[in-house]
Formats: C-alpha cells, structure tokens, sequence
C-alpha cells in the first residue's frame, strides 16, 4: 500500500483545517447576522453554541479521518462494521463537496475581480449607485465570470498538484499567514476612523436587551437562537467530510479535543477581527452593514471610495477576502482529488486534472445563473441558490448527523472506538461525561437546524 502523506508540522495542519473553515461566511455573513441579532450579546451566544455544538462533530470529523487514515471515499468502509452500509454516504458527501465548488469558485472569481477594479481605481468617483452598477455589469457578462472563476480553479489545482506538503500546507500556510496580517492591518484601521466609536461600541459592549426584542421593540429570541446556533454550526464545513481529510493526514501525537479547539478558535477569531473591520467602518460612514452580497460589494466598495488612501484600503480588503475565499477552495479541492485518488486508485496528476475538468465544466451553470439563464428558477430560487440550499440546508447538517450517529452508535463505529481514538496523544481529553449529549441531544439539535432551514426557506413569512 502506498505511504499515506503527512503534514509537515502541526501549524501546517491547523492553519489549513482553519483555512478549510475559513470563509466567506466568517467576513460577510458573521457580520451581517451580529448586527442584526444584537452585536456583542450575539456574538456570546454563538460562541456558547459553537463549543456545545461545532467542537464535537469536529473532533467526530477528524477521529473518522485519523482512524481510517483515509478520505471519506474509504473512511466509512475502513472502520464499519461488516455488512453495513455506512458507506454510502460517501458519495452524498463528495456530491457536497462538488455542490459547494460549483458556486464558491464562482464567487472567489468575484472577488479576484474586485481586487483588480479596485487597484485600477474603477471605484473612484461612483457613487452607492454606481458602486452598485458596477456588480450588476460583472453579474451580466459571463465571459469576464468564466475567465476569473477559471483563474481560481487553476490556482487551486496547480496548488494540489504539488502534493500535500510540497503544495497545499506550504501555499496555504503563507496565504493564512497574510490573511491574518492583512485582517490586522484592516482592523485598526477601521477602528481609528472618525466616528468608529459607536459601531465598536455596539460590537464589543454586550446589550442583552438586543437579543430578545429588536429596533421596532418585536421579539425576536427564537431568530436570534436559531441564528446563533446555524452559524455555529455551518461556520466550521462540518458533514462533507473536508475536515476529515485533514484528520487522516496528521499523526497520534496529539489528542483530537485539543486541535479541533485551535481550529475552532481560529475560525472565530477570524470572524471576530472581520467584524473589527466592518462595524466600525460602517458607523464612521453611516452605513447599515448591508445583507449577503450587497455588504461586500457594493457598501463597502463605497466606504472605501471616501477613505483617505481608499484604493489601497479597498485592494487590501478584496485581497484578504480572495485569500478567505482560495484557502477554503484549496482545501475542499484536496479533499476531492483525494476521494478520487483513494476510490478509483489514481495518481495525484491525473486526479488534478479530470477534477479540474469537471469543477469547471459544473461552475458554468452558476456563472450562466446570474445573465444568460437568470430565467431559470426552481421552488424560487435561481441555479446558485439552489445549489446553496442543497449544501447548506441538507447534506451539511445531515452529513453531521452521519459522523454523529457513526460515532455514537453501536452499529456503527462505536462509542469506545471513538473515543479511544479521540483521546490518543497528548494535550486537551474529549469528556466522556458527555457520551449522553453527543449521542442523544446533539443529534436531535442537528435535526432541529435541518427542519428549521427548510421552514425559513420554504415556510409563511
């Protein structure tokens, strides 16, 4: 059997499984439902549930992956019980996988192509309405579309190409590093404009108040819990099994509770400085921080526009936002060219290059969504909604369910195995306190979170 790869250190490890996580969700969606659901009181409640609810599937995720020292096209297989079918899901989660490149490599392209405009000072002058002309003309030429989403996948798979060190961990360890510096950069000076105070205020100063009624005095605690715990839960790209590959690429040494805490602190650190930089930002300027797409490109192409130095601001930030997006594309693009290398016994080459045919050829549709087949809806929702909506919705919280069931579950892997394995090494131990909540709670939680998108989808307004 060939040699499995390894990690060359274990920051090369958390840096990339943070990297995984990492993404656009932490810097636009993070802020967005903060400022919504109540600043710095929200900003508590998730962290609460990102510990009860996020950390465990991870430490299940990765304790799948070590112990099988393989990727989800084999994991299941390798430690199930005999005569199981536990391994069908493996293919539900590359689908995943896949579902999820189809529109982020499209929205990576975005933001590449923001980064270019910016520096080319295509901003200066416009106006919030200009700004906003200059999204709707990229959304309606899909030639621009396809060449920036091809520049993304190429990266990606020429990174993979190299191998795990030689390529993933070394590129993505300084495109990690650089996120974070830049994230730095951009917070203090969010914070240093004039007129910041008030959105640092309500970001850093918890209002608990705000949690239970909004601005027009409604009651709102079920959105806000709800809230909470969905970006506790979607934030860490738990269930697709791209943590897991991560999983199988590190040694004993270290007990799993312990590494899926780094990531998970990671991941929200990188949330929290990007709410640094935004609702400041949005205050000095006296702007609402805006919902999905609009926040990040449109408000902020404007806030930059009347920043001393707004062009280099703005390059930055869509620089730092490219850098999010390519380290969470780099990574599931690990995970899928290793579910094909491990099911169909193909070299890393050859693995690169028919995936690299087949995440371009499956993007189009979304690139094709937004002019040429905008017509094209399904239950109300055009081609990237829907395929947001099948990742998100469904095979994430019920992939999650599968390592949790998996995990705790007699006719699975089993309690004991996996808590052996979770446990080998040293540092931080997973309790066996909770063996109850894992196996009983926390999926009926999980449960509750895949009901409730398909309410909020599809349920009365």
């Amino acid at each position: 059997m060939e040699k499995r790869e390894t990690f060359s250190s274990r920051l090369g490890f958390v840096l990339i499984s943070a990297g995984c996580a990492i993404g656009l969700g932490n810097v636009w969606r993070f802020p967005y439902i903060t400022g919504k659901y109540g600043g710095a009181a929200f900003v508590l409640l998730y962290l609460l549930f990102l510990v009860i609810l996020g950390l465990p599937v991870m430490v299940m995720e990765l304790a799948v992956g070590r112990g099988s020292q393989r990727s989800i096209a084999l994991s299941f297989q390798r430690l199930e019980p005999e005569g199981s079918k536990w391994h069908w899901y493996s293919y539900v989660g590359f689908a995943g996988n896949y579902l999820l490149m189809m529109f982020y490599t499209v929205i990576a392209g975005w933001l590449l192509y923001y980064f270019v405009e910016m520096l080319r000072g295509s901003f200066s002058g416009l106006d919030a309405e200009g700004v906003a002309g200059v999204f709707g003309s990229l959304l309606s030429q899909p030639v621009t579309m396809t060449v920036y989403m091809t520049i993304v996948i190429v990266i990606g798979m020429l990174v993979c190409a190299q191998g795990l060190r030689n390529g993933v961990e070394r590129v993505n360890k300084v495109m990690m590093l650089c996120l974070l510096a830049l994230m730095v950069v951009l917070a203090v000076n969010s914070v240093l404009l004039e007129g910041a105070g008030e959105g640092l205020r309500f970001y850093l100063q918890p209002n608990f108040r705000n949690l239970v009624y909004d601005g027009e005095g409604r009651f709102i605690l079920g959105e806000t819990v709800f809230a909470a715990m969905g970006q506790a839960f979607f934030t860490l790209s738990l269930g697709i099994g791209a943590i897991a590959i991560f999983g199988s690429y590190i040694g004993k040494e270290h007990r799993l509770a312990g590494e899926a805490l780094r990531i998970g602190v990671l991941d929200t650190c990188v949330a929290f400085v990007a709410g640094l930089i935004i609702f400041p930002a949005c205050s000095a300027f006296g702007v609402s921080t805006g919902e999905g797409p609009a926040l990040v490109f449109v408000t902020l192409p404007n806030i930059f526009n009347a920043m001393p130095m707004g062009r280099l601001w703005g390059g930055a930030f869509f620089l730092f936002l490219s850098f999010a997006a390519l380290s969470t594309v780099i990574a599931v693009f690990e995970n899928i060219i290793s579910f094909t290398m491990d099911r169909w016994g193909l070299d890393r080459k050859k693995a690169v290059l028919i995936n690299l045919v087949g995440i371009f050829l499956l993007s189009m549709p979304c690139v094709l969504g937004s002019n040429l087949w905008s017509g094209f809806t399904v239950l109300g929702m055009d081609v990237s909604g829907i395929e947001d909506f099948l990742v998100s919705q469904n095979i994430l919280p019920l992939g999650s369910l599968v390592y949790l069931l998996f995990c705790t579950s007699k006719k699975g892997w089993g309690w004991d195995r996996f808590l052996a394995e979770a446990n080998t090494g040293d540092g931080l131990a997973f309790p066996k306190a909770v063996r109850f909540y894992v196996s009983y709670i926390l999926p009926l939680i999980v449960l509750f979170i895949f009901v409730m998108g398909y309410w909020n989808q599809f349920g009365p307004s």
